[in-house]
């Protein structure tokens, strides 16, 4: 099974989701964040768009448990749109069979979204399938929209004349006031670095954030970044304006 909605005619969108993981610093198992998968999901298909999730393996992915409505934690209990989705038999689906990166057309799609969560601050940092889709994305002049962790990428992204995707831009992702909640919540160093530490070192590019937890989103240019999970409907919102219904 692919992961498609088919609405004739309709923008089609490629959501890459990171294969599952396991934590080096913390020995979880991590994926994806459900919000950041779902939110959007639910923004482009409202527009009438198609949406095809893909992930750079292939095959089934998983959810950071934090992010799941049902998860005894509580964390993301007020989640009703992934709860939604999850407990969808139809939409479930979406994630068990994945189409793998290779087997993608990039042509065929208007725009990407990369979603977050824990995993890929291993699985996309250095990954040179994310980060040459993510610069094919750009220099053909597509939307190319990243959310929360999966910013990580950003960091080591270049374009075909070698210059970093982020050179020049004004962007987003992952807050250390964030990173500093959630290592507090679960008393212990979650992430393996920071994506805001990371940012603001890089020269000529202007990484800013906003509220902690407070849905912030940018367009500069062709690129949209989103801060974290509640961020993922408002970075749709803007690739939406971008490309028109």
């Amino acid at each position: 099974m692919t992961a498609t909605v088919d609405t004739h005619g309709a923008k089609r969108i490629l959501m890459v989701v990171s294969n599952p993981a396991v934590s080096a610093r913390t020995g979880w198992d991590i994926g994806f964040w459900w919000a950041e998968l779902t939110h959007p999901y639910w923004e482009f298909t409202e527009a009438g768009y198609t949406v095809d999730i893909a992930s750079p393996d292939g095959g089934t992915l998983r959810a950071d448990s934090w992010s799941d409505p049902r998860d005894e934690s509580g964390y993301s209990a007020h989640d009703l749109i992934s709860l939604g989705f999850i407990t969808s038999p139809r939409h479930a689906t979406l994630i068990e069979d994945t189409r793998p990166l290779a087997e993608v057309a990039l042509a065929d799609y208007d725009a990407v979204l990369l979603v977050g969560g824990q995993a890929p601050m291993y699985t996309f940092v250095d990954d040179k399938r994310v980060h040459d889709l993510l610069a094919d994305a750009y220099d053909s002049g597509k939307i190319t929209a990243v959310i929360c962790h999966a910013t990580a990428a950003l960091l080591k992204t270049r374009l075909s004349d070698g210059e970093l995707l982020v050179s020049g831009k004004t962007w987003t992702g992952f807050a250390n006031s964030e990173e500093d909640f959630a290592d507090e919540f679960v008393g212990q160093r979650i992430q393996p670095f920071r994506i805001e530490d990371e940012a603001r070192a890089l020269p000529g590019t202007n990484f800013v954030v906003q509220g902690r937890f407070r849905a912030h989103a940018l367009r500069d240019g062709n690129l949209v970044t989103g801060q974290q999970q509640y961020s993922g409907a408002a970075a749709a919102r803007l690739v939406i304006e971008a490309l028109g219904r």
